[in-house]
């Protein structure tokens, strides 16, 4: 009878195991099919701009400078009004049908939190609203990057493809993973950059049970974006002589500047965003109603200095080629700071990393401006801190300095910068951590209720709900004024921390819509068995 119970437990084993393997290649099947289609998404996407440029500009968005120069002041601030009023009406309409939540387009913020609290579900619906309002925003002049409404494109079509198939969460969430990944190699053409971007700052983790469905996805994206446009990178690297050991020490420096530079940023878009919505919220006006106003104060920028409409792959070309005196430049940083800022904050679409290139290139070619005066012996001229300082600033205000490196590297296909370049990131997310305290992303998710500055544990105690873990019960009488209780939608951590304050090994639960009536009871002995269990479970799903 002990025999005939061992063969059975381990051909349960093994069938489990086999299962394990079939669930493996159904994730890696996936994870192809989802690089496919989320490159096919990013080729519409950026053909929906050009689209949009065109009708605004009559250019493509990487021509958007030389368009607004052309068409005159009047027609340049025309040009983002009117996209502002056209976002307006999108974002009213998404509201409306509950499209999009809290009336604003979404990014890789979204994304993150869709990994860590929503078992990396996101809904197709928001994903086309958001694509459509951020094609909008960016096609018109909004001073936005592409990257961030791809990669929630990227997601939201993972989401679509692995829905009713049975994965499990963590599988959901490893393909999540390789829809940003997917989108970032196509938006880019930077393969490797997008695994390492998806690893860095969607999924927070590397292990290899998730690093190679998402590496299979991204490869198969690039393929498919370079079959139709071409295997070509997104900014042409300068010529920018030789570098000398001055040079790498001067990155250095301007990679501590850079980082100031990323603070401002940083300080300035969210101090503006909570200021538009005080005046939104004190004179009773909608959110979505903020496009318009935004689009106006875009278009005077604009009509002035067109180099900070759109994402400004135009203006570091004109950056590398020396097209501006140091002061000028000096004066774009501030305005592109400026303008991204009220993009941002007047809800347009868009993401913040291509603004973090231009920004970096105009503060990396003013600190080479004013070293070719000062330090005779550096050998590498502006361009060559122009593309150091695009690094730097983006790496710094999106929290990635490794996939960013990556980034600027494979969008320029040029290795010698790689050691200044480094150096200089690394050194700007340092500073820019230390004045700022936290990432564009982070600040996003902070504003949201979640701080994922904590870790796997931290996340655990602040998405796990007690309403998961507490034993149910029928309604039953209601408690005494004054008694200690949960709610339904009060968080692990708080449950555990009011079980300490009350000294009590277990708590009874009400629901929000009756405070007085219990629905059911937590003990302590549950909730650290859920938070146990938990723990076990993200360690594995991060170093596997």
């Amino acid at each position: 009878m002990t025999r005939r119970v061992a063969l059975i437990l381990l051909a349960a084993r093994r069938a489990r195991a086999r299962l394990a393997g079939l669930s493996a290649v159904a994730v890696w099947g996936f994870a192809i099919l989802i690089g496919a289609a989320s490159a096919y998404g990013v080729i519409g996407f950026l053909f929906a701009i050009n689209f949009v440029s065109a009708l605004a500009f009559g250019a493509t968005e990487t021509m958007i400078i030389s368009g607004a120069s052309s068409l005159g002041a009047f027609r340049a601030w025309l040009a983002p009004t009117l996209g502002g009023c056209a976002v307006a009406g999108v974002l009213y309409a998404a509201d409306k049908f509950d499209w999009l939540g809290g009336g604003r387009a979404q990014g890789v913020a979204d994304v993150i939190e869709a990994r860590a609290v929503k078992n990396g579900s996101i809904s197709a619906r928001t994903g086309v609203a958001t694509a459509l309002v951020s094609a909008i925003s960016i096609g018109a002049g909004g001073s936005a990057g592409r990257e961030g409404p791809a990669v929630h494109l990227g997601a939201s079509i993972a989401s679509l493809l692995d829905d009713r198939f049975g994965f499990s969460a963590q599988d959901r969430r490893t393909l999540l993973g390789c829809g940003a990944a997917g989108a970032v190699a196509a938006s880019f053409n930077a393969p490797i950059a997008g695994v390492l971007f998806a690893l860095e700052v969607v999924m927070g983790a590397y292990g290899l049970s998730i690093f190679g469905p998402i590496a299979a996805a991204s490869v198969t994206a690039a393929v498919v974006a370079r079959t139709h446009l071409g295997n070509y990178p997104a900014v042409a690297a300068p010529a920018y002589g030789d570098i000398a050991t001055v040079d790498v020490a001067l990155a250095a420096v301007l990679g501590l500047l850079c980082g100031i530079v990323a603070t401002a940023f940083l300080l300035a878009t969210e101090q503006l965003t909570l200021a538009v919505r005080r005046a939104a919220d004190k004179r009773k006006i909608s959110y979505v109603w903020l496009p318009p106003v935004g689009g106006s104060i875009i278009g005077v920028m604009g009509a002035l200095h067109p180099e900070v409409l759109g994402v400004g792959y135009e203006a570091v070309t004109n950056v590398f080629e020396g097209a501006y005196a140091v002061d000028v430049l000096l004066f774009l940083l501030v305005l592109k700071i400026a303008a991204t800022a009220v993009t941002l904050s007047c809800r347009f679409g868009g993401g913040v990393f291509s603004p973090g290139l231009v920004i970096g290139a105009f503060a990396g070619a003013t600190f080479g401006g004013i070293v070719a005066g000062e330090a005779p012996t550096a050998t590498a001229g502006p361009a060559f801190y122009a593309m150091v300082g695009m690094g730097a600033a983006s790496g710094a205000i999106i929290g990635a300095p490794i996939s960013t490196t990556l980034i600027v590297f494979e969008m320029t296909g040029d290795y010698e910068l790689t050691i200044s370049l480094i150096l200089a990131v690394a050194l700007a997310t340092l500073v820019s951590q230390a004045l700022a305290g936290r990432t564009f992303f982070h600040w996003q998710l902070s504003r949201r209720g979640y701080d994922l500055s904590e870790g796997p544990q931290g996340v655990i105690l602040q998405t796990i709900r007690v309403r998961d873990v507490m034993e149910r019960m029928p309604p039953s009488a209601a408690l005494p004024e004054g008694a200690a209780r949960l709610q339904t939608q009060d968080s692990l951590g708080r449950a555990l921390a009011e079980f300490e304050k009350q000294e009590e090994v277990g708590l009874p639960v009400v629901s929000p819509r009756a405070p007085e009536e219990v629905v059911g009871y937590l003990s302590r002995v549950k909730a650290l068995h859920a938070y146990n269990r938990a723990l076990v479970d993200s360690h594995v799903e991060h170093h596997r």
